[in-house]
């Protein structure tokens, strides 16, 4: 969410940037939460010389009547009665403009990067940079769902009717691969300086619209009927709402997490046939990585995040790449952000396992979240990225290890999560 000031006093900038994200049906906004803004101001001002009024009249009855002019004292008062009646219609107004500027302002994009590439949809992301040579066996590689069924590694059949569509049941070595790649990231971050976190599973809805846009929210986000809770779509969603209304101390800053949790997605819409399976799914596993740091800082940590993921990719023996979003790419709350993608030898194509986010001042001030710094307070920078989600990974890495007789090779870094298999058939 932006700064109402900057909004003031830049208002065709907001509305360029608008136009970059290709949302011109959101340009009217700017010009009606500038002249809602002035009313505010207009009321506000007009509430706060009554008030001050208010006082000094009271005052004035006090000495009226200590001097026995108990008449010009009640008409004093009559004056107080009908400027305190005026106090509370501005008042209503004031919170009714509150609520009307703070909608609008909650739909408006934030301010992209100078770096960010102008495009309308992802079909015109930018490659940046490629990692491991991508490899093309001279054997056939079956769709992942067919591996793992060799190894009775996943049941759909069970889950359709425990649960549904887009559930599943994981069984035997794919399960315990799933969970040791999961280990393995946890541990890796560890290693890396961060702090692992566990955090609820639920969160109350100022949190969910603290961290994501409206229409993020109703495309996600699972609702728990008849209390105020969401399951979350993902860990970060809790762990940036672990700060909501605090004011951090500097000295503790960067504060960088990596947090493990199961993640809910209503996944709506039609998907291809190269998106079934495990692909896109309403339950899986992630490990996270989040940063809350100084603004200064947030450009340093953003590159540290997506090179941690492609760190961990290539450690499993999988290439990747990196790809830069476009702006009409970017959700609102967004500053810039980089996908990361797996390579797939069956497809002959890359595909996305991690997104890396830098969201600048927006999610920390609809959460209120401020640093105390030693120039005053200040709103912090927030970022995250995902580590690695298993279900769509476990993709790549059946893929990318697969053999002729079809086994599966387990890359060294992997075997002691795997009780020190180095291959399973």
């Amino acid at each position: 969410m932006l700064d109402i000031k900057f909004l003031r006093q830049n208002p065709d900038a907001v509305k360029q940037n608008i136009r970059n994200k290709f949302q011109e049906d959101k340009l009217p906004l700017v010009d009606e939460v500038i002249e809602l803004d002035e009313r505010s101001r207009t009321t506000i001002q007009e509430a706060n010389d009554l008030r001050a009024n208010r006082n000094k009249i009271s005052k004035s009855i006090g000495g009226l009547m200590a001097q026995g002019k108990r008449d010009e004292a009640e008409e004093m008062k009559k004056l107080v009665a009908e400027q305190a009646q005026r106090l509370a219609e501005l008042e209503a107004q004031e919170k009714e403009l509150s609520e009307r500027i703070n909608k609008i302002m909650m739909v408006i994009p934030n301010i992209i990067d100078p770096s960010v590439p102008i495009g309308k949809d992802d079909s015109e992301n930018v490659e940046i940079e490629r990692f491991g040579e991508p490899v093309v066996p001279d054997f056939e590689i079956p769709y992942h769902t067919d591996i793992m069924n060799k190894f009775n590694g996943v049941d759909f059949e069970s889950a359709g009717r425990v649960a549904g569509n887009g559930f599943y049941y994981l069984m035997g070595d794919i399960a315990r691969l799933h969970s040791a790649v999961l280990s393995y990231a946890r541990d890796f971050m560890i290693d890396r300086g961060f702090t692992y976190c566990i955090p609820p599973y639920m969160i109350r809805s100022n949190v969910v619209t603290g961290v994501m846009s409206f229409a993020e929210m109703e495309a996600m986000m699972y609702k728990i009927e008849g209390e105020d809770l969401y399951l979350i779509g993902t860990s970060e969603h809790s762990m940036i709402g672990k700060f909501i209304d605090q004011i951090v101390d500097e000295k503790q800053l960067p504060i960088a997490l990596t947090s493990y949790s199961p993640c809910f997605r209503k996944e709506k819409g039609a998907h291809g046939i190269e998106e079934r399976g495990v692909y896109r799914i309403h339950q899986f596993e992630k490990q996270e990585m989040v940063v809350v740091c100084k603004p200064e800082e947030s450009k340093e940590w953003f590159n540290k995040l997506w090179k941690n993921t492609v760190d961990l990719f290539r450690s499993l023996d999988i290439p990747v790449r990196t790809i830069e979003c476009c702006s009409g790419d970017l959700a609102d709350l967004k500053v810039k952000s980089v996908d990361v993608e797996a390579w797939s030898p069956r497809q002959k194509k890359y595909f996305e396992v991690g997104s890396c986010s830098n969201l600048g001042d927006a999610q920390a001030r609809r959460l209120k979240i401020r640093v105390n710094g030693e120039s005053g307070k200040y709103l912090a920078h927030t970022l995250n990225n995902t580590v690695v989600a298993p279900p769509r990974m476990l993709i790549a890495f059946l893929e990318n290890n697969l053999n002729a007789d079809g086994s599966v090779n387990i890359p060294k870094v992997l075997q002691p999560y795997m009780g020190g298999k180095t291959i399973i058939k």
